[in-house]
């Protein structure tokens, strides 16, 4: 049978291991020739290849549920479950999502973009099963990396008090998240994998079963448990942690061994109440280059499979965001040990790798645990320290009651760096950096700021670094810079609450904020051309806002313009006009950035076409305003 035959996965019921072994091999061919193609996240999915097979042929996907955690290892799953001809579309416009999404397909039974959601969904799904009198078999698949993320955990701890509700937890041990794993749970299992004694027996015990006569080369069932029963006896601390909290444990189990994974998902099917299955698998299994790098080959921009290397670009790009962050970052940090690091497991990400290799003793991996990083921080603050919490935004939404109550109740110094800011393109609804504006804004003490380009975010390092008086926050986008001069040293702080003027005009006034501005100047050299004449302003902060310079300007002009790269309900523009608003200044206002919707994967400039955020869109709408009365605020 060919991958492109099967279009449900109950099409691989009965097939025999070798036929399996076919079919894992056509999804990890594909899997690397469309990852190669339009870029994604590749170690993930080559991993779970087998563990996808043996689990979904013991169930029955017409009734049963398989909850994926993040998503972004559900490639084979998306491959067998009905996508195997349009997965070249993968993370393009209107194509096959990177991440798993109910409104995709029937067998996506919850969407993840986010780590450690997995046992809490599938638990809430197994209590409803029961409520309703049902019978149908829950199953959560959730990395190692994952477990360390309290939601998880918390999870486990309500399954393990459940002993009548039947659910099965797969762990995919791979010891990677992202970047390699931290934390005392992350240790325990690499002992448990690497013990002596598990290794003796993985490597011996099942060659000596085969020499007892009438056994031959393939154990029964039967010797097969008592195989695993003699393992669990010698090792006596696998599984400890889970046994305590109330799951039957099985495993560690090889990941990419068919017979094995079969057998142990059908053992475990039959155990009542919740049980785990602990199963090893290889990040990037079957890519050699994947297998020896697991952090660079995580997730990949289109790349030359043969070699591994990425396709070359036409011309020279400038610096990203991030590396000029890491860079500017260490270099302050050099001159001042009071300045620490942290990071949510996402130290390639952010850059703080680099930090991490420089100055390792002002650096700080909390494992998947934002929360926990925010108060960390607030700690660290209350000592003196400089922390540095560097979070992608749509994860620092992970962190919010420790933002209010750890951190800007108690009026805490700690510098958010949120990475990722705004449209991040391929991964979807559950990576856009929409709402930290809006989210942030609202809380008491709290400064917010963004730069126009990356050589106004190393001023604004410098700004946070400095600040003492309590929180402040800075956002910047996923991508390149603009190519501006950057500077290896003697930064100078801005003035807190300042913007600057870019540009001189008497028509309208454009108010850019962060990687807006300079769409900004674009829209208004466009303006320029039609006759009308615009005042750029670069607002730098949207809290606490440049009312000093902005009222007097909106007075003057008589039109106003608010240009975000986040969500308009509370976001920049509602700071402009709120302010208006205050001050009396009653003025025809409009805001520009992303309406109250989900914004799909896509290209980035894609995305902002569809929204009407590219410079000769926000231009035509400026002219409307010429050619008709607006309304006070639109």
């Amino acid at each position: 049978m060919h991958l492109s035959e099967i279009t449900h996965p109950n099409q691989l019921h009965g097939l025999s291991i070798h036929q399996l072994k076919q079919i894992a091999r056509q999804i990890r061919e594909k899997h690397l020739e469309t990852v190669a193609a339009t870029g994604g996240h590749l170690g993930p999915g080559l991993g779970v290849v087998e563990l996808t097979l043996g689990l979904y042929q013991t169930l029955d996907l017409d009734r049963d549920k398989v909850i994926w955690d993040v998503g972004h290892q559900a490639y084979p799953h998306k491959m067998i479950t009905g996508r195997y001809n349009t997965f070249n579309t993968l993370r393009q416009k209107d194509g096959v999502a990177g991440y798993l999404k109910r409104c995709e397909s029937k067998f996506d039974h919850f969407g993840a973009g986010h780590a450690s959601t997995s046992i809490s969904a599938a638990l809430g799904m197994a209590l409803a099963r029961d409520l309703k009198g049902e019978k149908f078999k829950v199953a959560a698949v959730i990395g190692d990396g994952a477990l360390t993320g309290g939601m998880a955990l918390e999870a486990i701890n309500h399954a393990g008090h459940l002993p009548k509700t039947n659910l099965l937890v797969v762990l995919n041990d791979n010891e990677m998240s992202i970047s390699p794993n931290v934390g005392a749970l992350s240790r325990h299992l690499n002992k448990m994998r690497l013990s002596p004694p598990m290794q003796f027996l993985t490597d011996n015990l099942e060659e000596q079963f085969k020499q007892l006569p009438f056994v031959g080369n393939s154990l029964s069932p039967e010797l097969n448990r008592l195989k695993e029963g003699m393992k669990r006896l010698a090792v006596p601390k696998v599984g400890a942690v889970f046994e305590e909290l109330g799951f039957t444990y099985m495993g560690p189990i090889d990941g990419h061994n068919l017979e094995e994974l079969i057998a142990t998902f059908q053992h475990a099917h039959k155990q009542p109440g919740p049980v785990l299955v602990h199963v090893v698998t290889t990040k990037g299994k079957g890519y050699a280059i994947a297998e020896q790098d697991q952090v660079g080959y995580h997730a990949q921009n289109p790349f030359n499979l043969a070699t591994g290397k990425p396709l070359p670009s036409n011309k020279p790009k400038p610096p990203g965001y991030s590396k000029v962050f890491a860079h500017t970052l260490t270099k302050l940090a050099e001159n001042n040990p009071k300045i620490v690091g942290i990071t949510a497991a996402m130290a390639t990400g952010t850059g703080l790798d680099k930090l991490q290799a420089k100055l390792p003793k002002q650096y700080i991996d909390v494992g998947i645990a934002e929360q926990h990083a925010v108060t960390l921080a607030a700690g660290l603050a209350c000592e003196g320290m400089r922390p540095v919490c560097a979070i992608y935004s749509t994860f620092l939404q992970r962190a919010y009651d420790q933002i209010i109550h750890d951190v800007c109740i108690q009026n805490l110094p700690v510098f958010f760096c949120l990475d990722r800011a705004g449209i991040v393109g391929a991964d979807g609804p559950t990576h856009q950096g929409m709402y930290d504006i809006a989210y942030l804004r609202c809380i008491p003490n709290m400064v917010l700021m963004a730069p126009k380009d990356e050589g106004e975010l190393q001023r604004m390092i410098v700004t946070g670094v400095e600040y003492t008086d309590g929180p402040i926050a800075m956002r910047y986008p996923r991508g390149n810079g603009y190519g501006v001069p950057l500077m290896e040293e003697g930064w100078e702080p801005l003035p807190i609450g300042k913007g600057e003027i870019l540009r001189h005009g008497d028509d309208v006034l454009l108010l850019g904020y962060g990687s807006m501005v300079h769409p900004a100047l674009q829209t208004a050299e466009i303006l320029h051309e039609h006759g009308i004449e615009a005042t750029v302003v670069n607002a730098r902060f949207a809290k606490p806002l440049d009312t000093e310079l902005i009222v007097p300007l909106a007075k003057q002009i008589g039109r106003v313009v608010t240009l975000e790269e986040g969500c308009i309900m509370g976001g920049f523009g509602s700071a402009v006009a709120e302010s208006l608003l205050e001050h009396g200044v009653a003025v025809p206002l409009t805001r520009i950035g992303i309406p109250d919707i989900l914004v799909d994967h896509a290209k980035p400039d894609e995305s902002k076409a569809d929204l009407g955020l590219m410079p000769a869109q926000m231009a035509d709408r400026v002219l409307q305003l010429f050619s008709s009365q607006p309304a006070i605020i639109g």
